[in-house]
């Protein structure tokens, strides 16, 4: 994958801000910033109406001016996050620092909000249901039987370490689960820490900002070890052949294994994109209502309406009554919101976030805590990886680092780190479904202690 420059924003023919030429976007710039700075009423800055499509195209805007320079930055890009995290960090800035109005920080809260209409119960549930659903349905069924124990392993050792380390500093072991082990090893942002702080907010009554600050800024540190340890898992490789398969994760790896192919190309259209919308609504609207009906039995923890979409859309995967066409629907819906909105997401979860409390997770700590949660899930796959058939450092590398690390990019970043690309579809059932059963862990664990 060719990296991306700067000069690239500097053409002005070519559409490289996402889409806009350079003259195009900078003039949505400048509007954008007119309508947000200028003092139309006399009073204060902000004139805007506050419905949907303003404040998506305002954080649009400013999420494509951080997030394509974020994307450019050498170190940043590789190690920390790329643009998806710089749009977080610069919008916690301005939000932080009152550098937009008032008013508009209200209507971004509005948009990201706790009322039942906000984007959240849009983007959520799309990601769950496109990333579950189209998970080939043979390799969901062998990851099941064989990869899913080496997945729930490492979290096994993550939460070993994690909880050791805690020790050490004096946090309690349900703290370092909690607010530790689950972002970090929760299948990135969009679909795992995001989700996550929902399930909390539904839990404490708090606003899921407060606790999705901490996670975001512990998930990055692990992520930059998890690509860090994925360059040393490479090197131990070399050193010593015995502990890996050069690429190949199953010992006795055949043809008949799981391989890294694609059944056949859809070509879908909004039809396709539509039917599969309707699908994730209906199925969101079950799973409400399953978490409602759980309630009201008033059992000892609680199942999130997240956690229920995630148990019915493998299911509905496992017994393949999806047809291919809608599957596909389904994986375009995924990535027009994975790809094409999480700027925004990050951009209003950034402008409602305290860049204090982020600066006060980065201490030696948490620093050490996250470095034992990382090794503790590599050590101790690495230990069982061969009585479950697997080369010890792909395994690591695939079921530890893949979960530690910030979702698909992060599995990017680590497997390039590693020099295992091939192992892309392990990495993804790593963010997919493990990232899956980690948020039914937490509506577990947040029903029970939080």
């Amino acid at each position: 994958m060719a990296k991306k420059n700067f000069s690239e924003l500097l053409n002005c023919k070519e559409a490289k801000w996402s889409g806009f030429t350079l003259p195009i976007f900078a003039t949505l710039l400048v509007l954008v910033c007119i309508i947000v700075y200028t003092p139309f009423d006399g009073k204060e800055p902000g004139f805007l109406r506050e419905n949907f499509l303003v404040i998506f195209t305002i954080l649009g805007v400013f999420g494509i001016l951080f997030g394509e320079i974020g994307d450019r930055i050498p170190i940043w890009n590789d190690y920390i996050g790329g643009g998806t995290v710089l749009v977080f960090f610069i919008s916690a800035l301005m939000g932080t620092y009152k550098l937009v109005p008032a008013p508009v920080l209200k209507a971004i809260n509005t948009f990201y909000g706790k009322q039942p209409v906000n984007f959240l119960e849009l983007f959520i549930p799309a990601l769950i249901v496109g990333s579950v659903l189209t998970v080939n349905r043979k390799t969901l069924l062998q990851a099941i039987s064989g990869y899913i124990p080496l997945i729930i392993t490492g979290v096994i050792g993550a939460t070993i370490g994690g909880v050791l380390a805690g020790f050490i500093f004096g946090k309690s072991p349900i703290d370092i689960v909690m607010n530790y082990v689950l972002p970090i090893m929760g299948g990135g942002t969009g679909a795992g820490a995001i989700p996550m702080s929902e399930m909390w907010a539904q839990k404490t009554g708090g606003d899921p900002k407060d606790w999705f600050a901490f996670a975001i800024s512990i998930l990055t540190i692990a992520n930059v070890i998890a690509i860090l340890t994925g360059a040393l898992l490479k090197e131990l490789g070399k050193k010593k052949p015995s502990l890996s398969g050069n690429g190949k994760l199953i010992l006795d790896d055949n043809k008949k294994a799981v391989q890294d192919k694609e059944v056949e190309k859809i070509e879908v259209g909004q039809k396709e994109f539509a039917a599969a919308l309707m699908l994730t609504g209906v199925l969101f609207m079950f799973s409400h209502l399953s978490s409602v009906i759980w309630s009201s039995l008033k059992l000892n923890f609680e199942m999130h309406r997240l956690a229920f979409l995630v148990i019915y859309t493998i299911i509905l995967n496992m017994l393949d009554i999806i047809p291919p066409a809608l599957k596909a629907g389904a994986k375009n819906m995924q990535t027009f919101f994975s790809k094409h909105t999480i700027w925004i997401l990050m951009g209003a979860v950034g402008f409602g976030t305290n860049v204090q409390e982020i600066i006060n997770a980065l201490s030696p700590a948490n620093l050490v805590i996250a470095v034992a949660i990382v090794l503790g899930a590599v050590i101790l796959i690495m230990l069982v990886s061969r009585t479950m058939r697997f080369y010890p450092i792909e395994a690591a590398i695939t079921a530890g680092l893949c979960m530690a690390n910030r979702g698909g990019s992060g599995d990017i970043a680590v497997l390039g780190a590693a020099d295992r690309m091939e192992l892309i579809s392990f990495a993804q059932i790593s963010s997919r479904v493990g990232g899956a059963m980690m948020l039914i862990l937490g509506s577990i664990i947040f029903g029970l202690f939080a």
